[in-house]
């Protein structure tokens, strides 16, 4: 029989229903993702790192969940990560049955391995009400019998930096001796960026967030994905400076949080959004242009247009709330997404970038 649990937000609003997850309590800045499909991929995407993610569609968990080993090329299979990263998850209903193809386990199975809290049975329309009105807050689950873990419950989720607790230890190097040589900063990278420079012929060297990767050689740079806020990466934003100020230009694209780090390195300023992103279904707009693309987000902070140099300039902009997604260095080979055009999972349309990237390599 499951516990009673419940979600209670920093304003005072509680919504009851039952766990089903792993039995423990927990704290977490509460976000919603309104994409249908994806569940396996958005729990082990490292941008959710810290939050208590909660899924606006009603039924999850009805396919079950892939293989989480490991592959021959040292990626995770079917996966972003190694691990789940929220602090929890909630939805409207899951399904304990699961049919599909590739499946190996349960939703449930999966949480509890991973010691994951769950809760189902809550109203996630009307928790994605307050949440959009309201804007994020922190919120903690309680479990009937269960022990809170040992942290402060009321800790802001913008004073941790969360990039420094997903990304990499240690150099990683992947397709070693391709025909250029990608340093990638890991502020949290998803895997299929990584997959999809791979299948484009290039050497990845993964290096730590906080690592001065002008000391190596390489042909080009890449700024991944991550959570928290960009302010809390000052180290890094300091090696993308030194770069960009390198008398040998050499090409660099970012995406996520990598287009803030950019945005920052290069001397403008971001922002907290009242909700964020995180959906399969962003309209972006390429600047100067009538082309739109459907887009795959996950991201609770955003570029102040009006506060790039001279020098740079928005390279798309959001359809829904005018916000930027995306800048571009008017003479040198340097942009970068908000959004994620490896898309794992979400629409494809603009997996283009990285033949653009790749490109520029020479």
């Amino acid at each position: 029989m499951m516990r009673e649990a419940r979600l209670i937000l920093s304003d005072g609003t509680v919504f009851y229903g039952h766990s089903f997850g792993f039995e423990a309590e927990t704290v977490g800045e509460v976000v919603f993702n309104t994409a249908m499909t994806g569940y396996p991929e958005s729990l082990t995407d490292p941008s959710y790192a810290g939050q208590i993610l909660v899924t606006t569609f009603p039924l999850i968990g009805n396919y079950g969940v892939p293989d989480t080993g490991i592959g021959s090329d040292g990626l995770p299979l079917f996966m972003e990560s190694d691990r789940i990263h929220p602090k929890a998850l909630v939805v409207a209903d899951y399904s304990e049955r699961y049919s599909h193809w590739n499946a190996k386990e349960s939703l449930p199975s999966w949480l509890k391995r991973e010691k994951i809290p769950a809760i189902t049975g809550i109203d996630t329309r009307r928790l994605t009400k307050v949440l959009r009105e309201h804007g994020v807050m922190m919120g903690k689950i309680v479990i009937e019998g269960a022990a809170m873990e040992s942290q402060q419950t009321e800790q802001d989720y913008g004073s941790v930096n969360w990039v420094e607790k997903v990304s990499c230890k240690d150099i990683i190097r992947y397709n070693e001796g391709g025909s250029k040589r990608v340093v990638l900063v890991d502020c949290g990278v998803k895997a299929n960026i990584i997959r999809c420079l791979i299948r484009r012929g290039v050497e990845v060297i993964r290096v730590p967030w906080d690592y001065d990767f002008n000391e190596l050689d390489f042909d080009g740079l890449f700024l991944a994905n991550g959570p928290g806020d960009p302010e809390q990466c000052g180290k890094t934003v300091e090696h993308i400076r030194t770069f960009l100020n390198h008398k040998m230009v050499r090409p660099c694209m970012g995406i996520c949080l990598g287009n803030q780090l950019l945005a920052r390195a290069a001397g403008a300023n971001t922002y907290k959004l009242k909700y964020g992103h995180r959906s399969h279904n962003q309209p972006v707009r390429k600047v100067g242009t009538n082309q739109c693309f459907i887009t795959s987000q996950n991201h609770g902070y955003a570029v102040d247009d009006s506060t790039l140099p001279a020098d740079w300039e928005p390279l798309f902009v959001n359809m829904n709330d005018g916000s930027n997604e995306g800048i571009r260095h008017k003479t040198n080979p340097w942009m970068s997404a908000q959004f994620h055009p490896e898309a794992c999972s979400g629409p494809t349309d603009t997996e283009f970038m990285f033949d653009e990237f790749v490109k520029m390599l020479g």
